[in-house]
């Protein structure tokens, strides 16, 4: 209805359940926290405050290191006016639309609201029997609820950038980049035979595409000039692309068993050898080696 894929009458949301001790038991093993206590490493006397920041600052890192930059996020914290009646406290994640500041995800301290409901309308226990404090509880919930597709337009709106980038001519064109996260991009590596009216080039570009796709996402293509294509990985957002030529083959020996590597982001191109292509794609996308 509204802002492309913002607003939708069906869409798909993600939501985590995270059962924490009602601050009291909490309390009784180690004494209440200081207010202002650092919540990066969990302590068995959290109560729901630190448990609540903690997921905070967790879903915060998490939109991080998928390509959303901290300055594209903003908090809103929830007022009196806007929390729901069972609700201790609510975050709202915020991304910075084009078509304004909206809500990404929102992160709800519950209490023990739903167990409690689940209890009086099922007249089954939600009892839970803690070993190490040696009683019985109901335990309260840490809900980070998340709109996917909203995600994905954040990182769509986020990627999309508009570049002078030379033709084949030299001539500047615009052209339409798409700078995904490696994490998020749906394409890792693009592989490319110069040309692919010389069989010896086709064949082995096809070598070195058979030896990347046990790794990652890899799109092959021998269609047009290799400028084109280059626009092509650009739009979809693939953030490497390799090219196959003449010198690979041999044609200039010091350049032989090479490849031309391209960076999206910076359209720079560089000679890899074939025997570290792997590696070097594999540290370029933040992948293990």
């Amino acid at each position: 209805p509204r802002n492309y894929t913002f607003r939708s009458r069906e869409f798909e949301q993600m939501e985590l359940e995270f059962f924490i001790k009602p601050d009291e038991v909490a309390h009784a093993e180690g004494g209440a926290p200081a207010e202002d206590a650092p919540v990066d490493s969990p302590a068995p006397n959290w109560g729901w405050k630190q448990w609540h920041q903690y997921w905070v600052e967790q879903r915060l890192s998490w939109y991080e290191s998928i390509g959303l930059p901290a300055d594209s996020l903003e908090l809103h914290w929830q007022t009196d006016e806007e929390l729901a009646h069972y609700a201790r406290a609510t975050v709202d994640i915020m991304f910075k639309f084009p078509f304004g500041v909206q809500e990404l995800e929102g992160i709800a301290a519950r209490s023990n609201y739903d167990l409690t409901q689940h209890q009086e309308h099922s007249g089954k226990s939600m009892d839970y029997f803690d070993e190490e404090a040696k009683q019985r509880y109901i335990p309260h919930v840490i809900e980070p609820s998340a709109g996917v597709d909203r995600m994905i337009l954040a990182l769509i709106c986020n990627a999309y950038h508009e570049a002078m980038i030379p033709n084949a001519k030299g001539v500047p064109e615009k052209r339409v980049v798409m700078q995904f996260h490696p994490k998020v991009a749906p394409i890792k590596v693009g592989v490319f035979p110069l040309l692919k009216n010389k069989p010896e080039l086709v064949a082995k570009a096809r070598e070195v595409y058979d030896m990347l796709k046990p790794h990652f996402a890899c799109f092959y293509d021998e269609a047009g000039a290799i400028g084109k294509r280059y626009a092509r990985q650009d739009e979809i957002g693939t953030p490497y692309c390799v090219t196959i030529d003449f010198d690979t083959l041999g044609e200039n020996a010091e350049h032989a068993d090479t490849v031309t590597l391209r960076e999206r982001d910076t359209t720079h191109q560089s000679r890899v050898s074939l025997s570290d292509l792997l590696g070097r794609l594999k540290s370029g996308l933040s992948l293990p080696l």
